[in-house]
């Protein structure tokens, strides 16, 4: 059974800011982000339904199914509305979330479901959880040794950063651990690749910002942000990160804190 993994993380004192990660991933991805965050800010990170330490999935999954479970840990939190910050699919849920009224602002880091419409392209990048799922099963008794030298940290981190040096070993062990503990990894797989994804951005009247690593290898830029940028969010505040990977928050935390908390305080 894993153990080590938790439902969600808050601490700070100020305006609310809650942080969502992406697939796979848990709420600990912030971790090198919170310090800075939490200087103002009231911060819940709560960690995904389906996921390593989150509820687990209530149900056949809809497009909803995320977004629910986020706002009942708004509710719990006493937050009737936030400043979101989200990467990829965290990133696609914030934005679900601010249709809804819940955001003050939006900080999406390289959002999900962002294709042009007819862009097929998604169901390959979902099909590779499930075989990264099985890599992950095959290569846990070998973890410790393979985090142990440089090139199999650059190997761990090669598809959400480009810069990987200062990540704490303990921090990747537990992401790898989280995706074998990712129960929900299928269902909702299976669901996004059956149902694609549609944002109601006509309802977002909050201030949004994107951020995009232009070194993505996840969700490449700009194709995997074609929709956003010419259909749901043209008139957003947009950030390109010149050879930086999907996750920004740990690939450049210190630039990525400046952005998120330079935002919401304006």
């Amino acid at each position: 059974m894993l153990t080590g993994f938790t439902a969600a993380h808050r601490g700070g004192a100020g305006t609310p800011i809650v942080c969502l990660h992406g697939f796979t991933d848990t709420w600990r991805t912030w971790e090198l982000v919170l310090p800075a965050l939490e200087r103002r800010h009231d911060v819940l990170a709560p960690t995904l339904a389906g996921h390593a330490g989150g509820p687990a999935l209530a149900g056949p999954v809809t497009s909803a199914t995320l977004a629910d479970a986020v706002e009942r840990a708004m509710d719990d939190a006493g937050f009737a509305t936030a400043h979101l910050v989200g990467n990829s699919l965290g990133g696609f849920v914030a934005l679900q979330l601010a249709a809804r009224g819940r955001a003050r602002s939006v900080v999406a880091l390289a959002p999900a479901g962002g294709w042009a419409r007819g862009d097929r392209s998604y169901r390959e990048t979902l099909a590779h959880f499930p075989r990264m799922q099985a890599q992950v099963r095959a290569a846990a008794p070998r973890l410790d040794a393979l985090l142990a030298t440089p090139e199999g940290r650059r190997r761990a981190t090669s598809l959400i950063t480009t810069n990987y040096e200062h990540l704490p070993v303990e921090l990747l062990a537990h992401q790898a651990l989280g995706v074998l503990g990712c129960a929900g990894l299928q269902p909702l797989v299976d669901f996004a690749t059956h149902a694609g994804y549609d944002l109601d951005a006509a309802a977002i009247d909050c201030p949004v910002r994107v951020v995009w690593g232009t070194a993505d290898r996840l969700l490449p830029w700009p194709s995997a942000a074609e929709r956003y940028r010419t259909d749901w969010l043209p008139h957003a505040d947009w950030v390109e990160l010149d050879g930086i990977g999907h996750c920004p928050q740990l690939d450049v935390p210190a630039e990525a804190a400046a952005l998120i908390a330079g935002f919401v305080a304006a």
